[in-house]
């Protein structure tokens, strides 16, 4: 092994020793080592652009979403290239989440569209006005991440250019919204990210106010923690909510109360280090794999604990 690379080992280490340390109520560290590569074979000729968003399905098949050509990349568990799509119909890449029925949600930051597909590929349903932004209940101004409610509701936070949660049910039926611009509790200064918890609340990554919002079913406030800058967020399949924090250029990992328990990373280009780290998530091991803007890659931590 290279020297460099033993360097920024130890270094990861220490980082993550140290982070650990700080929560004094942290009775079972959670560890990560970055790994060599992120074990995942691109198509010939493919260079990765901002990497935006990444999320697995039931099968353990990888979904990485970059803003380049072949937007939407498929990779099986073992990280051999299957297909991709989005080639003349995504605008700029944002958000990806896999449902619980393996279909592929993504929002398109600049189509202004919320588009979900089958594992393939093929376009099931198509929420938004193609190139026009707007404030109706059929449009988004930039919308970035999509939830999923326990009887298949969709939630989605749009986004740059609006200020608010919009609900749909499963078939695209416009169901309702809330949020608006401002720093009060309740308003949005680009929601971000979203996610549900076990409790089903909804988790709004309030990014520029530095804070995530927690809201029940019909959008009222239930908690504020803040801190960080949510960029993305994901559950592991143990209940443990990791946040991309791209302003710290780290991964935190949150306890019940919202607070930051740990923390991995710091700014740079080497393995364990982030460029603006955008959104993640977790394998069915425990593995995070990180998708960076700056840093044009997709980053892989290992679990070891």
């Amino acid at each position: 092994m290279k020297l460099p690379r033993l360097l920024s080992l130890f270094c990861f280490s220490i980082l993550c020793l140290l982070s650990t340390m700080k929560d004094s109520h942290a009775a079972d560290p959670v560890i990560f080592v970055p790994a060599a590569d992120n074990g995942i074979q691109l198509p010939e000729g493919l260079t990765l652009g901002p990497c935006s968003a990444v999320d697995f399905d039931s099968e353990g098949r990888m979904y990485l979403f970059h803003r380049g050509k072949q937007p939407i990349l498929c990779f099986d568990r073992e990280g051999r290239f299957l297909r991709s799509w989005g080639d003349n119909l995504i605008g700029q890449a944002h958000g990806l989440r896999v449902d619980q029925h393996d279909h592929i949600w993504v929002t398109d930051i600049g189509n202004h569209m919320v588009y979900q597909f089958d594992s393939q590929g093929k376009i099931l349903l198509a929420i938004g006005q193609p190139g026009k932004p707007g404030t109706g209940e059929n449009q988004f101004n930039k919308p970035t991440d999509i939830a999923f409610g326990r009887h298949d509701e969709i939630y989605i936070s749009d986004g740059y250019g609006n200020s608010r949660v919009m609900k749909f049910a499963a078939n695209g039926k416009y169901l309702g919204q809330w949020g608006e611009p401002g720093k009060g509790p309740g308003q949005f200064n680009l929601p971000h990210s979203i996610i549900l918890d076990r409790q089903g609340r909804i988790l709004v990554g309030d990014r520029e106010n530095d804070r995530v919002q927690a809201f029940n079913s019909e959008g009222k406030l239930l908690e504020i923690w803040t801190g960080f800058a949510p960029y993305g967020m994901e559950f592991d399949a143990q209940g443990n909510l990791f946040v991309a924090d791209g302003r710290a250029n780290k991964v935190l990992l949150l306890n019940s109360s919202g607070k930051v328990a740990q923390s991995w990373g710091r700014k740079g280009a080497g393995p364990g280090e982030f460029n603006l780290p955008h959104m993640l998530t977790a394998d069915a091991a425990g593995n995070l794999f990180i998708a960076e803007i700056g840093g044009k890659r997709l980053q892989k931590l290992l679990r070891e604990k």
